[in-house]
């Protein structure tokens, strides 16, 4: 059922122009019917096992004829192809900037500071990848060609792992719905970090079992390195599965052997992902380190459907935008604190609690939820609670005895608060500006489309402030605008007229009765104003 979803749109495009790859599709559909009627009425298991192998390979038909359709990916599927082309030819890859690559249907990434990113802000070991295949194609195609060869061969690769009853839970959330395939053929690097870690979350709990790794410990191992030189986001969950490991381990092996199973998983870990940095290590050190933490560090303006939401669309904006950030990290703290004092009922959350620091982070997409819901289906199944009864819990004098109850939900609170008073000091503040829309001018040939625009801006804070400004009609942010006349930066409790023009020398207004947004980003501190405006003629 869940690999009918999307498959008209793709069938549609295929109907125009490539009749090979209609039929294709329209023989999965049927496919998909047969194999319907067959799974409701066939009595033996390995009938049942033979079928969950059907739709496997309908879904990857389905994948591949996607890909076909729809390979030149997004901004991170390009920035990717460079990379490795770079790469090939001996340049340096990371603090680069590329401006060229963006435009004409490009995402772009603003930041506060009135700019946009134009470099490679990730691990390499995408780019070693998508550098073999640089003769696919033109545009990212040579990177979406890598993603969704990944997220096919991690799908093959859980669906063998899990228990054979469950296997069709694998297609389904791997293939089915038409996410997953869609963020793979715009390239995510994600995509391929989220393969890695699916050898290392399925069975986790059993990782170290006995005082060793084995090869299948050691494996894992290698593969949560690689992931993290894939991608940040590994970064986020690897805490979690390795106190998760050392609390299962502690009372089978006692603390010192638990602490050493730990440290040879980090150890290994560790290795792989220098050694496949170490080319980018020894060649540019400084800005390798720049680029893997640039997500963490580049300033880019706010987005997403996590909390940023009230100061984008339902407030004016906040004069305290940094404690999103600050939020977002002190909550991925508390909930590994928590993590770790109540492993016994959180443990077969560790792949699910990392991503909830995201929703109050300036940057909360979405993607950083569904693109590791793979990861939450292989804990689901092999990593249940009764693995985790008799997990090693920390238990401090003051959370014992007959007070223990009031003292744990103490515990729960204090852990929790730093973050939650954060996201409030958030989402509670003012706009520090006040603008006002005093003239504006419409191109020459239509009445419908804005050259310029003159504000009145009044900077209500004790410090000086240097604002960066645009319209949006929407969700996400449109090119700033340049300056023309009028002081760059406003002073503290001052007011001046800026004269604004757009980016491409004209805006073109939406039709009647959509939000038109002013918004004013500035990057020290980090704020944003907004407000509602009302174009009209001078």
């Amino acid at each position: 059922m869940s690999l009918f979803i999307g498959t008209r749109p793709m069938w549609t495009q295929a109907a125009t122009h490539r009749m090979a790859l209609a039929g294709v599709i329209s023989v999965c559909y049927a496919g998909m019917l047969v194999t319907g009627v067959l799974a409701l009425t066939v009595r033996r298991t390995r009938s049942l096992v033979r079928l969950d192998l059907v739709v496997l390979v309908t879904a990857v038909t389905l994948t591949l004829c996607g890909w076909f359709l729809s390979h030149r990916g997004s901004d991170e599927a390009i920035l990717t192809v460079q990379a490795a082309r770079e790469l090939a030819a001996g340049h340096p890859v990371y603090g680069r900037p590329w401006p060229w690559l963006f435009g004409h249907g490009v995402a772009l990434t603003p930041t506060m500071s009135g700019g946009y990113d134009f470099t490679y802000g990730y691990p390499p070991l995408t780019p070693l990848l998508t550098a073999p295949l640089l003769w696919v194609g033109r545009y990212g195609a040579p990177a979406t060609a890598m993603t969704t060869g990944a997220l096919l061969v991690g799908t093959v690769a859980l669906w063998r792992m899990l228990p054979v009853p469950w296997r069709s839970a694998a297609t389904m959330v791997c293939l089915g719905f038409g996410l997953l395939p869609t963020y793979a053929r715009l390239g995510y690097p994600a995509i391929l970090a989220m393969v890695l870690l699916v050898p290392v979350v399925v069975r986790w709990p059993r990782i170290g079992k006995g005082g060793r790794l084995g090869a299948a410990g050691i494996a894992r191992a290698v593969c949560l390195g690689a992931a993290c030189a894939a991608q940040q986001l590994p970064w986020f969950v690897a805490p979690f599965l390795l106190a998760g490991t050392y609390a299962l381990r502690r009372p089978e092996l006692g603390g010192r052997a638990a602490r050493l199973i730990v440290l040879r998983i980090v150890g290994i870990a560790a290795a792989v992902w220098l050694l496949i940095s170490a080319y980018f290590i020894v060649r540019e050190p400084g800005p390798w380190l720049d680029g893997v933490a640039l997500p963490l560090t580049q300033g880019a303006v706010l987005h997403g459907q996590g909390l940023v939401g009230v100061s984008l669309y339902f407030t004016d904006g906040s004069d305290r935008l940094d404690w999103y950030a600050r939020a977002s990290m002190l909550l991925a703290a508390g909930l590994l604190a928590l993590f770790v004092l109540f492993v016994r009922r959180l443990g077969p959350a560790a792949t699910v609690l990392p991503w909830c620091a995201f929703y109050l982070a300036t940057r909360s997409q979405d993607g950083y939820y569904l693109m590791m819901t793979p990861l939450w289906l292989a804990a689901a199944i092999t990593a249940p609670l009764s693995e985790f009864q008799r997990a090693w819990q920390p238990r401090p004098r003051p959370l014992t005895g007959h007070r223990r109850r009031p003292a744990l939900v103490a515990t729960i609170a204090l852990l929790l608060a730093p973050a939650l008073t954060s996201a409030a000091l958030a989402v509670t503040g003012s706009p520090p500006l006040r603008m006002r829309v005093t003239s504006v001018r419409r191109t020459a040939a239509t009445a419908k489309a804005v050259s310029a625009m003159t504000l009145q801006v009044t900077n209500a804070t004790d410090d000086a402030l240097t604002p960066h400004f645009t319209l949006t009609t929407g969700q996400g942010m449109n090119k700033y605008w340049s300056l023309v006349r009028g002081p760059a930066t406003i002073p503290a409790h001052g007011t001046a007229q800026l004269e604004l023009r757009p980016p491409d020398g004209r805006f073109n207004l939406p039709a009647s009765g959509v939000r038109i947004r002013l918004r004013a980003f500035t990057a020290s501190p980090q704020t944003l104003s907004s407000q509602d405006v009302r174009l009209r003629t001078e």
